[in-house]
């Protein structure tokens, strides 16, 4: 099969951590006799010293014309630290959202048996967890109308949504329900937002069409509460934008670390493969980083752009065997020996 695949490396350690995936992904197409085209495309901070803008068209065009995009990270202190900055890296992120129409945001959020102590949950809490957060992505308050009224002095900014935004996410969700434990769960704020209500209702409306799956419907900060008590007891859980934000990162240290988890973007054209972390410009060109969440994003874009499971089983087994033979990042070695984040990507390669 011949897979055209942008490549977006971004920011920090964007480029040393793509770096790894594509290593382990042409291992992968040598192995089952694919061709891998790379295109690659600036965003992000990057973007903006080179062109001025963080997702300049050009990259919008190489992205529109692959099967796939795999996304390293975007960010820099300069511009957080930057209050009154008028173009920021992140901008970039939600034209790209916008513009590929990625409506839909998934995060799985999985243990692994060799680090499930290096959790900062207890052990018999977190075994067996195995869920995944769907997150609206181009609606709410991140694309509402906002501003500023009485001379700066107030803020404003406005979540709306439609009942065509929730029934696609929540269409997708109920699908990857049915294919999983058939549990969904419906994440709002009911009790006080209108947008939270038309949410529930809206799924409350979609239910007879999916009579095999068991619907819950919890208030976010229930939630949020749940998640890091008895994080095992849910599924696939579906949530607005903002709500999907805060809970994604904090089911994220369920698994011990954020730099294992991956995710996706699906949309209407060009679906989006990237690791949940930021950019970590700390650690940018101290090949220190931790690659497996990219290298398992790479398996999410084999299996799910590309239909090829048997090859994103192959990344996931060698990751899991790299954790239990202690070939990892600093950031998981603990007294043990580091590798650099070239030589994990090597060696994940060399065992494909």
């Amino acid at each position: 099969m011949k897979l055209n695949i942008a490549l977006l490396a971004g920011d920090g350690i964007g480029p040393e951590v793509i770096d790894q995936a594509v290593k382990v992904s042409n291992a992968i197409a040598k192995k089952f006799n694919h061709e891998i085209v790379w295109t690659a495309g600036i965003t992000g901070a990057a973007a903006i010293d080179e062109v001025g803008e963080p997702y300049p068209d050009s990259t919008h065009e190489i992205c529109m014309a692959a099967d796939a995009v795999l996304f390293g990270a975007i960010g820099h202190p300069r511009f957080d630290n930057d209050p009154k900055a008028t173009v920021r890296p992140e901008q970039g992120l939600l034209k790209m959202r916008q513009k590929l129409g990625l409506f839909a945001n998934v995060r799985p959020t999985f243990t692994f048996p060799s680090l499930i102590d290096n959790s900062p949950l207890k052990r018999e809490r977190i075994e067996g967890t195995d869920l995944i957060i769907l997150r609206e992505l181009t609606g709410g308050i991140y694309f509402g109308e906002r501003g500023r009224k009485d001379d700066g002095n107030t803020a404003f900014d406005t979540c709306t949504y439609t009942r065509s935004e929730i029934q696609r996410l929540a269409k997708l969700g109920f699908e990857m329900a049915m294919t999983r434990s058939k549990k969904l769960c419906c994440v709002d704020k009911a009790n006080v937002l209108e947008s939270s209500r038309l949410w529930r209702e809206t799924v409350q409306d979609m239910e007879k069409d999916y009579p095999e799956v068991t619907v819950s419907y919890e208030f976010v900060d229930a939630v949020a509460m749940r998640l890091v008590q008895w994080p095992s007891s849910y599924d696939v859980l579906i949530t607005e934008n903002l709500f999907g934000d805060i809970l994604t990162d904090e089911a994220s240290v369920i698994s011990g670390s954020m730099g294992l988890m991956p995710s996706a973007s699906i949309g209407v054209h060009t679906s989006l493969f990237e690791p949940i972390h930021g950019s970590y410009p700390q650690a940018a060109g101290k090949d220190i980083a931790n690659p497996l969440a990219t290298v398992l994003s790479a398996a999410m874009m084999f299996e799910d752009a590309f239909g090829l499971k048997e090859e994103a089983e192959l990344i996931r087994a060698v990751v899991n065997k790299s954790l239990a033979e202690g070939i990892v990042t600093e950031d998981l070695a603990g007294a043990s020996k580091a590798y650099k984040t070239s030589e994990v990507g090597d060696w994940l390669a060399k065992n494909i």
